[in-house]
Order: structure tokens, then sequence, then C-alpha cells
């Protein structure tokens, strides 16, 4: 006679145990997600600034403020602290940071970690160093000028007297902190950390299975959540089977949530939430469900007919002429004859499939909120659970946990906005979990796109370029009745690849969203980066060219293009382009060490053929060039070659790293990525049918980093843009036949 067991719920970790997983003790991190150093400094530890504490015990506590989804920003961030600090490594614990809005921007999107807060960081560091040396100069009755930190002392220079940080912590955390001006940055060649791979700081606890990810969290008193959320945009609860869930053992509760109204923005999508002591119960409850969904705006949407007129709309037969958004010279009034080649690319809705799905708990109070989520924006998952509970910002407390990885998903931060609203009306803490079906099927996708582009030549030199491209744009996730792409949107691959010919006229089209649109890794850079990386090759075949020849040439002389009376003005990632210049001469560089490396691997066999593109993304240049073998139609990706030229390199193992995860991720969606609707639903629902790359399909990859002084640029998102157009290039090569429609499943066998 067999006993029936209450269920409990296994966490990832108590996976891992069960399977032997093992690893050393975390040498460096903090497993607190609340601590912060303002915490740490009522416990006897001097927090010297925003992001530096000491403790008398001599260990150093550097605020990581970003979040970490295995880019290993906790281990860069410190980095870039600890060598203006001359902190010794060892003594170094990492704190992740929660959200507050002094840290400056907290969302870890953009590539922009680094980039944007390099500068910052020295300076925080320096900072901290200072004071130091001021308080040793104190103690010691000397001038400033007599001390210098080294590896986490203060000496004198003019004895052998030196004071460890634990030691001066106190009383340099009395002193006035001084002004950026007043700190002196290290010079290059006196870097310790900047440069170099230390092992990440995560990297033990997340072999062995004890880092903490949004899956992982439990608090006291907590219920579990299945939520059964509309499959179609805009669609509502007719009726469902309360009572039937409700006899699914260990079911508490069920709440229906309201559909928002207007923009999605991140508000909660709605639909039927099931509430249990465990999450087999929230799951089996919300089978039982059984709910009729009403009739919506959307239900006709389907994409593969959506995608047809936004080809005829490209390609100027729709009978609207596009928006002209960049123009120079006088473009030919006849695109007709031999001299004129034309081609249309298409990419479809795109999910961000990470292994993590959405995750957070919240508990809400008469006053304040708790929320521990694995987001990649803490700050706005602060805003919008205070703005749907009616809180202050500063009455909700967000702690961030590691990411399972994010790619973009987890800075929408609707999945707190749910446990939130649920925790209010239970009064309790509740966990929200996503399902891989519920990621894929209710997600926030890339944008279905075709592009036109159409070219003339003169003396087997490309003279003139016309260009249009239409897709539904994120706007629309953020304002009702968008439906034409931003500006912000075009600057990316679009409107800022600085091609030097006689005329260029690049133009839009509108293009209504019918679903949640938001960006993805690299975002527009996706389609653009495919459809300008796939026509220069064709122009190069039609010249008889080498394509990274038809590159230079088409670049022109090495320069800085400021796109000066172009008709638009350039958003550049945020960045000036006095820091951050679109630099031609960069471009030839990686052109020319891609050439280099290929050459080295030798000629290709019989039906392989390599393939090119070349692309400027998140102010970064990244080059790829792609190996493939296709026998009886079927594809062998055999090897990829990516060289990136991100400016100066904090980490370089984790730009290798990063270089390597872009050329997966681009091949999964170049290959096998693509979202469908039927009658307003998403016909996708787990990896069995939006599949990622398997290793049997990985093919070698070579990673090459470009030395450079400039400033750092972003590295997670750049590798991505030029993979498609690389490999689809190389199909060519090898077989001579053109496929200028994602996914390459449709034509071959994967």
């Amino acid at each position: 006679m067999s006993t029936f067991t209450a269920v409990e719920n296994i966490s990832r970790r108590d996976v891992l145990k069960l399977f032997g997983a093992a690893g050393g003790g975390l040498a460096l991190g903090a497993t607190g997600m609340a601590w912060s150093p303002m915490a740490i400094a009522q416990d006897r530890q001097a927090s010297l600034n925003l992001f530096v504490a000491i403790g008398e015990d001599n260990k150093v506590y550097l605020t990581c403020h970003r979040s970490e989804m295995g880019q290993g920003i906790r281990t860069g961030i410190p980095q870039v602290l600890a060598d203006e600090l001359e902190a010794e490594w060892d003594n170094v614990v990492v704190v992740q940071g929660l959200a507050d809005e002094r840290y400056g921007s907290q969302n870890t999107d953009g590539s922009r970690s680094i980039r944007k807060h390099y500068t910052t960081m020295r300076q925080m560091g320096a900072t901290a160093r200072t004071m130091l040396e001021s308080a040793a100069a104190n103690e010691w009755r000397v001038d400033p000028s007599e001390v210098y930190a080294k590896a986490g002392r203060i000496h004198h220079k003019g004895s052998n007297k030196s004071l460890s940080f634990g030691e001066l912590a106190m009383k340099a955390s009395a002193l006035p902190t001084p002004e950026a001006s007043e700190v002196t940055l290290k010079s290059a060649d006196k870097f310790n950390f900047i440069g170099k791979s230390p092992r990440s700081v995560d990297i033990d606890a997340i072999i062995d299975g004890s880092a903490e990810y949004g899956y992982d969290i439990k608090v006291p008193n907590m219920l579990y959540t299945s939520i059964s959320r509309p499959p179609v945009l805009g669609s509502d609860v007719e009726s469902f089977d309360e009572i039937a869930a409700r006899k699914v053992a260990g079911v508490l509760d069920i709440v229906k949530l309201p559909v928002p109204q207007g923009a999605p923005l991140f508000q909660a999508l709605g639909g039927v939430a099931v509430i249990a002591s465990n999450s087999w119960s929230a799951v089996e409850g919300r089978k039982a469900l059984n709910i009729k969904w009403t009739k919506a705006d959307n239900d006709s949407h389907d994409s593969k007919a959506y995608l047809a007129e936004l080809v005829t709309k490209v390609q100027g037969n729709s009978g609207q002429p596009g928006k002209v958004v960049r123009k120079y010279g006088n473009a030919p009034t006849n695109w007709q004859g031999d001299d004129v080649v034309n081609a249309t690319y298409t990419v479809p809705y795109l999910a961000h499939a990470m292994m993590e799905p959405p995750a957070a708990v919240a508990n809400v109070t008469k006053d304040s909120c708790e929320v521990w989520a694995c987001t990649q924006t803490p700050q706005s998952t602060q805003a919008n659970v205070a703005g749907v509970l009616g809180l202050k910002k500063e009455q909700v407390k967000v702690n961030v946990t590691m990411l399972g990885g994010g790619f973009g998903r987890k800075s929408k931060p609707d999945f707190s906005v749910e446990a939130a609203l649920l925790s209010k009306q239970l009064e309790r803490p509740v966990k929200v979990s996503w399902s891989r079906e519920d990621d894929i099927q209710n997600g926030y996708y890339h944008a279905i796109s075709a592009q036109h582009y159409q070219a003339k030549f003169a003396d087997d030199k490309v003279t003139n370029l016309l260009a249009r491209t239409g897709f539904p744009s994120i706007s629309s996730t953020f304002a009702e009745g968008v439906d034409e792409p931003s500006g912000g949107e075009l600057d990316l691959g679009f409107v800022d690849v600085p091609l030097a010919l006689e005329s260029m006229q690049l133009e839009v089209v509108k293009a209504k969203a019918h679903s949640r649109i938001g960006w993805m890794r690299s975002v527009c850079n996706i389609q653009h980066g495919f459809g300008i990386g796939s026509f220069v090759d064709e122009l190069a075949v039609k010249a008889n060219k080498p394509c990274l020849q038809m590159w230079r040439e088409m670049l022109g002389k090495a320069r800085q293009e400021t796109f000066s009376d172009q008709g638009f003005e350039y958003g550049n990632y945020g960045e000036t382009l006095a820091d951050h210049p679109v630099d031609v001469g960069r471009y030839h560089g990686v052109i020319d060490k891609l050439e280099q490396l290929v050459n080295e691997q030798g000629k290709p066999g019989k039906n392989q053929g390599w393939g090119f593109a070349i692309h400027r993304s998140f102010t970064a240049y990244v080059g790829i060039a792609t190996l493939v073998e296709v026998n009886d139609n079927s594809l062998n990706v055999i090897k990829s070659i990516g060289v990136i030229d991100a400016g100066l390199v904090v980490n370089p193992d984790r730009v290798h790293s990063q270089t390597e995860g872009s050329i997966i991720f681009g091949l999964s969606l170049a290959m096998m990525g693509e979202i469908t609707y039927k009658d307003g639903k998403v016909e996708q629902s787990n990896y069995h049918n939006y599949p990622v790359l398997r290793m049997p399909q990985s093919p070698e990859i070579i990673t090459h980093i470009i030395e450079s002084d400039a400033n750092p640029a972003g590295v997670g998102e750049p590798g991505v843009p030029p993979v498609a157009p690389s490999l689809t290039n190389a199909i060519f090569a090898a077989t001579g036949k053109r496929y200028r429609d994602l996914p390459l499943s449709h034509h071959l066998n994967v």
C-alpha cells in the first residue's frame, strides 16, 4: 500500500546537489542580496562612498549596481573600482546593489554597463583611495603627497611605515568627500586589474548551485501562483471553471486579474491566477480552469499575411510612399537596367528564450513592498510596482537576484507587477514564476520586419543606394496608435551605416503593432544588420569582387562620419560623437584583421564557403566570418570567426565569452528563430518548436579582440547583427543559392 506525500518545491540548487555537482567555496562575493555599503557601514564598516565600504577586518566591500546574467559584470565593475582603490583582490567582497536612484541608471541593457560607468567607477575608487591617503597623512602628520596606496595598504614614502585599509577606514570615512576634480586617476600603465581576466566572482556559486536566481527565492509564509494570461493581446476572461481548479490539492485561491487599458507598457496582462501552497498545485489548478476568452481587435492577426504586407510596402508597391529619414546627394530618377541590384530581406518575430523565465516574489504590507526579482531594471521595477500599488518609490525595496539569462526580456518588470498585485490582494508574499510556455507565448517580441535595398553601379562601383525598412515599433508598447518606428530604432544599423556614395536615400514605412514589441539582444540591429550585411555581399557578387573589398570601397577612406546635413540627428546609443565617433578607420581595422584570420584557415573544401559581414552597434565594431558546408540540402556550420573592436577592454575573458555567446545567439536566430501568429495567437510554446542552437549544430569559434585605447564600447550585443548575413553569404558561396528570408530552417535542413 502506497502513501501520499505532500508536494514540496524542489529548487534548481537541490537538483544540482542530487546530481553531485560540486565546487570550491565562493572565493569572492556576497550571498546577502539585501546588502549595501550603507547597511554595512552601520555594522562598524566604513562607507567611503556609495560604492565602497571597508571593514575593520580589512575586507573591501565593492557594490555592483548592475544585474549579473552571466556577462560577468559583478566581476567587471569591481575590477574598475578595485584598481583605482588599490585594493587587494583577495580582500574584495562584491555587494549587489538594491534599486536606488543614487546609483544613476541601473538598467543592465543596451551594452552600457562598462561603457556608461567606466569613468564614474574609476572616480569612486580613486575618491576612496584619496580619503584613505588623507587619513594616513593626518595620522602621521605629513603632507598627503608623501603617502601612497598599494595592495590594500597606505605607505609613507619617507619611512617603512604603513597602515592597512581596515586600520584607516573609520577615520577616512569621517573626512569630507573630495570632488571628482580633486582626485587623480591612474595612468593605464599602472593598472592592476583593468585589462586582466580574474576568475569570475560568481563562478563557483554558479557551478555548485549556491547562486541565488529569481526562481530560487523563497520567503516565509510564501504562496505560489501560476497565471493563465490572454492568448491574444487585449482579450479578457469570459468564463472559467473555478470549481474544478479549487478541487486540485494545494490550491488555495483563484484571482482574476484585470486586462490593462491603453498601451501595454509594463502592466500585468490580465487573466486568471491560481494560488497554491506549492508550484505543482498552482500549475495543475491552472490546467483545470478551462478558460473561455473574449474576442479582441488582434484576433485576426496572421504573421504570414502581415509580413507579405510589409514586403509590399518596403518594395514601394503599396501606393504609400516611405518617409525619408536620411538623404544626401542626388538620387537617380531611373532605377531600371542591368546596372541596378534589388533585394528584399525579411526577419520574423523573435523571442528571447533565455534559460530562466521571468520570476519574482513580492511582499506587500500596508505602507511598503519588498520585491525579489531576476530583473535587469531594478529602478523600473521599483517605479512600476510603486505606481500600481499607490506607493512612493522609496517605499518599494527591490532585491536583485542572479539572472539565468536576460537578453532584454527581464528589463520589462511586468512579472514583478503581477507579484505585487497578487500579494496586495492576498496579504501574503506571492511568487510568480513564468513557465517556458508563458515566456514564449506572452512575451515582448522582437519585431517582425522587412527591408528593401536597391543600388546602382557605374564602372563596377556602387554609386547610389535606396533602402526602406518597415516593422512595428517598440514605441507602440508605450503609446497607443504608434504605427511607425522611432528615430532611436532607425539609428540601430539603418541610418548610421557610414557608406561613402554619390547619393543615399533611406526611408521608413508604417507598420501597426499587434503584440507587445520589446527590445531584444541588439534590438533593430538584428534586421538591419541582416539587410545591409547581405546586400553588400550581393553587390560584391555583381561586381565580381571579394565581399570585404566591396565593404572597403563602399565605406570609403578612413574618417569620422558625423552625418551632418543628412536630415537626421544621430542618437549614437546615448553617447556623444566626440567620445564615441563613427570611425571608418576602425571598420577597416576589423576588416583587415578578419581577412587575415580567414586567410590563415586555408581554402574551403568541396561544397564549402566563407561568408562575411561587418557591423557597428553600441559603439563597437564587429566582423564575423562563417564557414559552412552544404550537402544534400543539409547545412553544417563548421567555423565562425569574430573580430571585435570595443575600445579599452576591462576584462578580456568576458569579451571573448560575450562574442562567442553572440555568435551562438545569432546562429540560433538565423537558423531556427521564428515566432508565428495565427488568429492572433502565438503558435510556438517551448524549445521543441522554438529551438535554440544545440551542441552538434555549434561551430568551432575563434574570437579576436583588437587592442585599442578608445573609450570602452558595448560588448554584449554588438556581436549578434553580423552573424546572420555572414551565414547566408557563406551558404551562397558554397551553393550559389541566396536566402533572403529567415529562418533558414524554411530552406535547409539545419
